[in-house]
């Protein structure tokens, strides 16, 4: 298939105004898929959201609002939030396994971003001089995942007064080079491989 209809849970301002921007772009750029619908996001409380009942309510919730969808496209729930200080190899396949408890009947994924959203920025930092100061860096960091690095070295490169998630997350998943961030951050290549698997099924 090369459409696909896609309604995320995430977590975070900056996730809200990006999410559409993202997906879009690695249907069509990365993976040369036709079309991607991504329907309005549902913002959840991450910490909440890691427990049972509120995980079942909001995949419900998506759930009901996949049905209501006018499209005829294949459809997914994408539930993307940051893994933090969890690891993704363990929170990632529990909350997909509880989630397909709670809606067996609908096609869901889940992806941690490792360490948070920011982190994709720091993987994808050459490609991003309009929005980021790298004149004091020898040298940009290999493995962002694997040195935590997110948030805290965004901000304190970011060009203006202050990083803003609303402002500047959207302007930067709009810049940022896809092809690098998969090649240095692999929660990203995940969430490429997840899209990936739903244009070859």
């Amino acid at each position: 298939m090369s459409r696909l209809c896609v309604l995320p849970i995430i977590e975070g301002h900056g996730e809200d105004g990006s999410i559409r921007t993202l997906l879009q772009r690695i249907w069509t750029e990365l993976l040369d898929g036709e079309y991607v619908e991504v329907l309005k996001p549902i913002r959840v409380n991450r910490y909440k959201v890691v427990q049972s009942e509120e995980l079942g309510r909001v995949v419900n919730l998506a759930a009901a609002k996949l049905r209501e969808a006018t499209s005829d496209d294949p459809s997914m729930i994408l539930i993307l939030i940051d893994a933090e200080n969890d690891a993704p190899c363990v929170l990632g396949p529990d909350l997909l396994r509880r989630a397909r408890e709670h809606r067996g009947d609908v096609d869901i994924s889940c992806v941690l971003a490792n360490v948070q959203y920011e982190t994709w920025f720091v993987a994808a930092a050459p490609s991003l001089g309009d929005h980021l100061d790298l004149s004091g860096d020898t040298k940009l960091p290999e493995s962002p995942e694997a040195a935590r690095l997110g948030k805290a070295w965004i901000k304190k490169r970011i060009r203006g007064i202050k990083y803003s998630e609303t402002v500047d997350q959207p302007s930067m998943t709009k810049a940022m080079d896809l092809s690098l961030c998969r090649s240095k951050s692999p929660s990203f290549d995940k969430l490429c491989r997840e899209l990936e698997v739903r244009l070859n099924g």
